[in-house]
């Protein structure tokens, strides 16, 4: 719309351009008025909109500063991998009806909600893009435009009546939900005429493999009457909806952060700038968006937020201490054993584990109490064992690290540093925390470490793909899934090869934390 072209991408933020020369239309040119009055309101700063931290005009041309969003976007994404889980569309869903939500209560409506204008970010959050055809609201007064895209655009809009605004995007969310679960559109025809008459009827068809809770909601969704339709209120009081629903989605308070400054971000802005904190302050309180000052603040606070999101989500710390389960009642799968730290401790006199209770007795010898548990790099989770290490394998071949296993939930991973030519290498190991949680545990390891264990000594690489469907039967298939990635090997690594890497540089941790991160950053994807 409007001529937009990207001209220029740095520091993970990008800008938008779209020229004011080409406007002698008068359609045009009262489309361009109505945008700009939309970019006076500061909406954008919501975590599932793409933010708009600054708009620039010149005698020729606007630029637009926004949020760069580097995952692409949600169309691209359903047609490369299909329908999506029921409940990572949830999650999805859950963010792009939560940024809805947040316009309308700033009195402003999309209009052309679809696949395409949700974005994904490189931690696959959604945020909603193109306000090319919103528009404001007012209390009493109707809307009439027909936009947006037919396959998106709810019977009103199509019919040219009119409507108040938030029930077409609440029927564009429940298109864009059956997309998510179903991979296909509700509503479609490669003629217009067809396409429009489905849409009046509102007749679609509902897979069998739906959950029936969320097929009774997108048919709420997808009423043709605005008034039957569900509202806001409707969908987050659904069951299917509240499941796992994030807090801070719809926060009691809509208000409660814009009040809080960040002395460290302040102090920042200082230092780049080389002006005073008073002047800082004063961008701030001014409530002048487009400030630089105020513009580098925020771009500041948003980069914070999103590493502090990766880093306390992907790396975990230890579980709580102590493990109240006997050794002789925890079943055990073949080659999975607890980690060191969470093993209980046994009396010397005792072939008993000692009774959880005794910690809280204080006429018990000290030396009888829990070691407390340590700070693990690693990652933890509750899926079962063999659905981890598929997850493992796939962010490996994606990552084209070399592996041997040692056993079912043991490798060993090395990776080749590209600028200095050596390997970097560290042990991969599937510990059991308690009786439902996980550690998958990093350890960096030198060239000298030798590991004598059971299983297979061959080194592997990445290959297909065709090999890392989830195991469903056994903990043994993911072993024989480990052979069968071997199995299309084009060349393998023999032991003379891995003896004779040359000695590490001093930057060999900072490598290590790097192929941490990469593994870390892939398999949240």
């Amino acid at each position: 719309a409007f001529n937009k072209k990207c001209v220029w991408c740095f520091a993970g933020h990008c800008q938008n351009l779209f020229g004011k020369h080409n406007s002698t239309h008068r359609y045009t040119s009262k489309r361009k008025s109505c945008y700009l009055d939309l970019l006076k309101i500061n909406i954008y700063y919501f975590s599932h909109l793409q933010k708009r931290y600054q708009v620039i005009s010149t005698p020729t041309d606007f630029f637009m500063v926004m949020e760069y969003v580097s995952g692409g976007e949600l169309f691209d994404y359903i047609c490369k991998h299909g329908r999506v889980e029921e409940v990572e569309a949830r999650r999805l869903f859950q963010q792009i009806l939560s940024a809805v939500d947040y316009c309308h209560r700033h009195m402003v409506v999309h209009r052309d909600l679809k696949p395409e204008n949700v974005l994904l970010d490189a931690h696959m959050n959604a945020k909603i893009a193109d306000f090319g055809l919103s528009n404001m609201m007012s209390d009493g007064e109707f809307l009439r435009t027909s936009c947006g895209s037919p396959n998106y655009a709810a019977p009103e809009v199509i019919s040219g009546r009119l409507y108040a605004g938030p029930e077409v995007d609440i029927w564009s969310c429940g298109v864009i939900l059956y997309a998510l679960l179903c991979g296909t559109l509700p509503f479609d025809d490669e003629h217009v005429p067809t396409l429009f008459k489905k849409i009046r009827g509102g007749v679609f068809y509902i897979p069998e493999y739906l959950n029936r809770s969320v097929a009774t909601l997108l048919m709420h969704m997808l009423q043709v009457d605005p008034l039957k339709r569900a509202t806001i209120k409707d969908i987050r009081e659904h069951e299917w909806f509240k499941q796992d629903l994030p807090s801070y989605l719809f926060p009691e308070d809509p208000s409660y952060d814009a009040n809080v400054i960040d002395d460290e971000a302040v102090k920042e802005v200082c230092e780049k700038f080389e002006c005073t904190e008073s002047e800082v302050m004063n961008s701030l309180y001014s409530g002048d968006p487009q400030d630089q000052l105020a513009v580098a603040y925020h771009l500041i606070i948003d980069n914070r937020r999103i590493m502090n999101q990766a880093s306390e989500f992907y790396l975990a710390s230890s579980p709580p201490t102590g493990s109240f389960m006997d050794d002789s009642t925890m079943h055990i799968p073949p080659g999975l054993k607890p980690h060191p730290e969470r093993m209980p401790p046994l009396i010397a006199d005792s072939p008993k584990a000692r009774c959880p209770l005794d910690a809280l007795n204080t006429t018990k010898p000290k030396s009888l109490a829990v070691k407390k548990a340590k700070w693990h790099l690693g990652i933890r989770s509750q899926s079962k064992p063999y659905d981890i290490m598929a997850e493992v394998y796939r962010a490996m071949k994606q990552l084209d690290f070399e592996w041997k296993v040692v056993n079912a939930y043991h490798l060993r991973v090395r990776r080749k540093n590209p600028v200095t030519g050596n390997y970097v290498k560290m042990s991969l190991q599937l510990y059991l925390v308690d009786n439902r949680s996980y550690l998958l545990d990093f350890k960096s390891i030198d060239d000298e470490v030798v590991e004598q264990r059971s299983g297979s000594s061959t080194p592997q690489r990445s290959c297909s793909a065709a090999g890392l469907h989830r195991p469903r039967s056994s903990f043994d298939s993911v072993t024989a899934e480990s052979h069968s990635l071997s199995g299309s090997l084009t060349g393998s690594l023999t032991g003379s090869t891995l003896s004779s890497v040359p000695p590490r540089l001093g930057s060999h941790t900072m490598d290590f934390f790097e192929m941490c991160a990469s593994l870390i950053t892939t398999l949240a994807r």
